[in-house]
């Protein structure tokens, strides 16, 4: 079901007595999802943990887009002159279907008006909901003689693309390459960060079957950023459209324990911030989600400082 924002969540800091801008975004934000500015700065929550218990992992999920909004409250506002808080979509028990599809509505709405959210998960059964919304934006903007090309780029050490069903947060990714198979959609999926130790055998042979575009974690490191931009850019000139998701267990587990499942090496922030930053700034992009931030097993809050910070790098802007 949806639920309105919470404004006891936006607080922080106040320099108002100091000289020059000193606005956070607490003091900037404001709350609907309808009748916003093309290019507004929008934020979705996705509060579930069915997905990620039916996928038998660590349940704590549902809590991360409150405590992702408590972590960019203080965040000093800089270009935004406003962000917009679009409410959160909660899973109620096991009713997760029920759920994506009420984020798809949301995410359609906000796209609708140009406007290009971040959705703030939850497990990354997000993904599902989000391409849901995504979905339908594609479809209107279809011609006869061209269906548009997606680029889906997860950062994970996981490829999700488990074919067991009901679905769960191991499947998205399977779900949207069936559903753009029979919808005959032209789709690119990108997964990088893949943990080796994280993957079994099967799940690389799908991989490679949906020519999936791979980089393990041994590969997404600085001294190769010059080289993964390049290959980016190549996957950015062959899409028309790109949706972007990050799971934060791509990072390594000093940088983001807290997880469903925290990465014995994975990628740096550094790399994983410079990719998403590119990503925006091709304009190509359309929504972004950030998943599996777990607050239950947060040390610190350091997880959820990281997905504030890079859901504020993400955030668009006219």
């Amino acid at each position: 079901m949806a639920t309105a924002i919470d404004k006891s969540i936006w607080n922080g800091r106040d320099d108002s007595a100091e000289i020059g801008d000193v606005r956070r975004l607490y003091q900037i934000v404001k709350a609907g999802d309808d009748g916003l500015p093309a290019r507004s700065a929008a934020l979705v929550g996705f509060a579930s943990d069915a997905g990620v218990l039916r996928n038998k992992g660590r349940v704590g999920a549902a809590l991360a887009p409150r405590v992702i909004r408590q972590r960019m409250a203080g965040l000093p506002a800089h270009h935004f002159q406003e962000i917009w808080d679009c409410g959160d979509v909660t899973c109620v028990g096991d009713e997760l279907e029920t759920a994506q599809e009420a984020l798809g509505r949301k995410v359609a709405g906000l796209l609708s008006q140009n406007v290009h959210p971040v959705v703030l998960g939850g497990g990354h059964e997000v993904a599902w909901g989000t391409y849901l919304g995504l979905k339908g934006w594609l479809d209107r903007h279809d011609t006869d003689s061209h269906k548009r090309k997606l680029l889906i780029l997860n950062l994970d050490a996981h490829f999700d693309l488990r074919g067991s069903r009901p679905a769960n947060s191991g499947t998205p990714f399977d779900q949207i390459a069936q559903d753009c198979q029979a919808e005959g959609r032209p789709l690119q999926y990108a997964c990088w960060g893949v943990s080796r130790l994280s993957n079994t055998p099967a799940l690389y042979a799908r991989a490679h079957e949906l020519d999936t575009d791979i980089k393990e974690d041994t590969q997404l490191q600085e001294s190769n950023i010059t080289r993964l931009m390049h290959r980016l850019d190549s996957l950015l000139s062959n899409a028309d459209d790109v949706y972007l998701t990050i799971d934060l267990d791509v990072l390594p587990s000093s940088v983001a324990p807290g997880v469903s499942a925290p990465a014995a090496f994975g990628v740096p922030l550094a790399v994983i911030e410079a990719i998403a930053v590119h990503v925006k700034e091709s304009g190509k992009m359309r929504v972004a989600d950030i998943a599996e931030l777990n607050p239950e097993v947060d040390s610190d809050d350091r997880t959820a400082r990281v997905a504030a910070r890079l859901a504020w790098f993400l955030m668009d802007h006219p």
